[in-house]
This record gives structure tokens, C-alpha cells and sequence, in this order.
């Protein structure tokens, strides 16, 4: 076992010593996390990205605990996650995990969200009261219209997460294929239970913001619940071992708020829809 898993840290190290991949768009355009392609150079990469620079209501932000809004309208988290065939997948910039439509869905105001796939950024890109966590994980979800909610979950370093402990396997498998997969060639993971991501929600926060890669599409519902979850550093580590060296950090900066609301919701504040 040891030996297989020096092998595959010598695979890593060749790939990156010898591949100089960069993330893309649809239409080829290169976008990384430093650089000449960082994130302060996203808006003039392409036309079609320009909003990342030029945007109003840009993701992610710092949210500042002493600012929340509380809205008595607004409804519990309700998610209705189950298990679902799923596949892993390395988009250079980020691991991610793709799921049927069975997964599950997300209610936000009386609509339905359907999960299509979550990835990992690393630092955390949201912050609260200016503190970064070690890891975020984007579960994204669309309605019919294509219209996009996003359930963000932070992390702390502590206990083993549980639902990554389903993954952690084939997760090994994409690090040590290497550079001998192609990148974006969706790893089979067999169906992985999302049970685990739908404890109850006490209280969370609420903002409209951005995609936090380019394109930087707006009108984006991001739910960041506040209770921050938990995984081990070397969880944490064999998330981004696939990634190249570059893109093993791949947050964006927290984005100015532009006067832009953040709404809390909390279960014990007299919400009248409490679950």
C-alpha cells in the first residue's frame, strides 16, 4: 500500500514539472488563480468575461455578522438530498462531483432547484468577519430556466467528514492517474448518499451574488449556513491532490458589496415557518 501510494506521488510530480494546464472556458480562453491569468486580470481575458470585473454584485464576499438583516419571511433551508449515481471529475480549476438529477433538490421562495453538482474551493472564498476557513464546498443547483441557487457549506479543520469518506477512494484513483487521464474525463463514483449535507439548517445567510469563475455570471441565490462543518487536514489534502500545483488554491477574493443585502434566517428568531 505504501509503496502504491509513493508511486503515485511520483506520478503528481511529473505531470507537474512537465503539464502546463490551464483552466478554460467554452471557448478556450485561459483563466488561473495567479499570475498574468489571476483573478484581477479575469475581466480582460475576454469579452465574455467582463463582468467579473465590471459586475455589481460579485461573488464572494465577506460576510459581516454585525450587518445581517433578519427576515421573518424567510423559510428553513429545505433540501430533500438522497443518493444518486455520480461522477468525479478534475476541471483543472476545481474537483467536482456531478450528480443525476435524482440527487435531490433545494426549495428557495416556493421554487425548485435541482442539484447538478458541487466542487471544493480551497481556502474558503466567502469569510465571515474577515476570517478565511480552510475549505467551501458549492453544491449548485438550477431551475428549468437555467436560474442558479448555490448551498455553500465552510469548513474547519477537526473530525472526518463523513460524506467525504464515500469519494475519498476514487479520489485517490484521479490522483494517481495523473496526467495519464485527460483532464474534464468524468471517474465513475458509483452512487454516493448526499444524506449527510441535509442536516437541519438553524440558521443561515442569504445574499445575490456571482459565479466565483469566470464568467462571473450575476443574479446567483448563494444560502451559506453558519454552522461551519468539519473534515481533517488530509481530507482536506486529498481533495486538491489531483490539481496541478497552480490550482491547488482556487479562491477568488472576496468581491465589495455594492450596498447589497445579506438577509439571515434563524430558526429561533420567530420565523413563522419554522421547520
Amino acid at each position: 500500500m505504501a509503496a502504491s501510494h509513493g508511486n503515485a506521488i511520483f506520478v503528481l510530480l511529473l505531470c507537474t514539472l512537465f503539464l502546463s494546464s490551464f483552466a478554460c472556458d467554452s471557448g478556450g480562453v485561459k483563466f488561473g488563480y495567479t499570475g498574468s491569468v489571476g483573478p484581477a486580470y479575469w475581466g480582460n481575458l475576454s469579452s465574455n468575461f467582463t463582468r467579473c470585473s465590471k459586475g455589481k454584485q460579485q461573488s464572494p464576499i465577506n460576510i459581516k455578522t454585525s450587518e445581517l438583516v433578519h427576515d421573518p419571511k424567510m423559510e428553513p433551508l429545505h433540501r430533500n438530498y438522497t443518493a444518486a449515481n455520480a461522477t468525479l471529475v478534475d476541471n483543472i480549476f476545481n474537483i467536482a462531483l456531478r450528480c443525476g438529477d435524482a440527487a435531490g433538490a433545494v426549495s428557495i421562495n416556493g421554487k425548485k432547484y435541482t442539484l447538478k453538482q458541487m466542487h471544493w474551493h480551497s481556502p474558503s472564498e466567502h469569510t465571515i468577519n474577515g476570517h478565511r476557513f480552510p475549505l467551501e464546498l458549492h453544491m449548485v443547483h438550477s431551475d428549468d430556466n437555467g436560474n442558479i441557487t448555490v448551498v455553500a457549506f465552510l469548513y474547519r479543520f477537526g473530525r472526518p467528514d463523513p460524506f467525504f469518506s464515500q469519494i475519498q477512494d476514487k479520489l485517490a484513483q484521479l490522483y494517481a492517474e495523473g496526467c495519464k487521464a485527460e483532464k474534464g474525463t468524468p471517474l465513475p463514483a458509483g452512487f454516493v448518499s448526499m444524506l449527510s449535507l441535509r442536516q437541519h439548517v438553524h440558521m443561515y445567510y442569504r445574499y445575490v451574488g456571482s459565479l466565483t469563475t469566470p464568467p462571473c455570471a450575476e443574479n446567483v441565490i448563494w444560502n451559506i449556513p453558519a454552522r461551519v462543518r468539519e473534515m481533517t487536514q488530509q481530507q482536506a489534502a486529498a481533495l486538491m491532490a489531483p490539481l496541478e500545483e497552480g490550482y491547488r488554491r482556487n479562491n477568488r477574493p472576496t468581491q465589495r458589496t455594492n450596498g447589497r443585502t445579506v438577509q439571515l434566517y434563524h430558526r429561533f428568531w420567530g420565523n413563522k415557518k419554522s421547520p
